[in-house]
């Protein structure tokens, strides 16, 4: 068995924050090239390479791409033979507090959504959960800094399962129609179909992390994501909602099996500042354990 141990997982938090408020993933900086590129609208064309100046800038000076730093968002995924020891996210608030701090990011949560709602002052907690998978050699963290304009930009609807595959499209047409705007386009949308009505937005959320140059793990969910894309890119709302052709990047679908009375959905809006990370654990737990009584 592996063993992840609380420090190194707020360590691998720590070194991950910094960069990810500084430098665009590769897949979305080359999305936001190629969009410059063949963008036909000239306003939408001065957006995107404004934006495209910007992620450019806040690289080489090590600034933040957005003033919106997030809260950050660490799902933990491990397989059969990982094992965790103590409270793994004990020191992700730790790091999270320190990053922080340290790269002068803002600091965005408060301390109660209804109740108290004065600033932690260190942008914890995380908001943090664990995945098991059934499959060994398996240990991976999902990082992402979510801004609120574009989890602002978000919907859950529980629909009957006779309104099907047509209804799902309408809600996230309506949804892009309505949001999209705030939400700093072109976005990535995730979207979530099945579970219950407290998973349905996890699958949206989780959905957003693959990465915009992988395509989608079976053909039906491939040509879903397409049909999606190409009607939201029809609606015309463009770069930053000033029109255009490019609003979304892409779509990105994540389904589940769910109960026979319900059709659960949820769309989840990633920003053109979309930062998140994934990182292999494997190799550090591998070195954590050479030496060891590793079985």
């Amino acid at each position: 068995m592996y063993s992840i141990d609380p420090n190194l997982l707020g360590d691998v938090v720590y070194q991950a924050i910094p960069t990810l408020a500084c430098v665009l993933p590769d897949d979305v900086w080359a999305s936001l090239k190629h969009a410059a590129e063949t963008e036909t609208s000239a306003r939408g064309q001065l957006v995107l390479d404004q934006l495209l100046e910007n992620a450019d800038i806040a690289k080489a000076d090590r600034v933040p791409i957005c003033q919106d730093t997030g809260s950050v968002w660490v799902c933990l995924e491990i397989g059969s033979d990982v094992c965790i020891t103590g409270d793994v996210f004990s020191q992700v608030n730790n790091a999270v507090a320190a990053a922080y701090t340290e790269a002068a990011l803002r600091k965005s949560i408060v301390r109660d959504a209804l109740f108290d709602r004065t600033n932690t002052t260190d942008n914890t907690p995380a908001f943090c959960e664990i995945h098991t998978l059934p499959e060994p050699g398996v240990a991976r963290v999902h990082i992402m800094l979510k801004g609120g304009g574009s989890d602002n930009a978000s919907r859950v609807v529980m629909l009957t399962p006779g309104a099907g595959r047509a209804a799902v499209i309408e809600e996230v047409l309506s949804c892009v129609r309505e949001k999209a705007p705030n939400a700093c386009p072109p976005l990535i949308v995730g979207v979530g179909v099945g579970a219950t009505f407290d998973k349905v937005a996890g699958l949206a959320k989780q959905a957003l992390m693959r990465p915009l140059d992988e395509v989608a793990p079976d053909e039906q969910t491939a040509a879903f994501e397409a049909e999606l894309k190409a009607a939201i890119n029809a609606l015309g709302i463009g770069p930053a909602g000033l029109s255009g052709d490019m609003t979304a990047f892409d779509v990105r679908v994540k389904t589940a099996p769910c109960h026979i009375a319900a059709l659960p959905v949820a769309i989840n809006m990633g920003c053109s500042a979309m930062r998140r990370a994934t990182i292999d654990l494997m190799p550090l737990l591998v070195a954590a354990e050479q030496g060891g009584d590793h079985e």
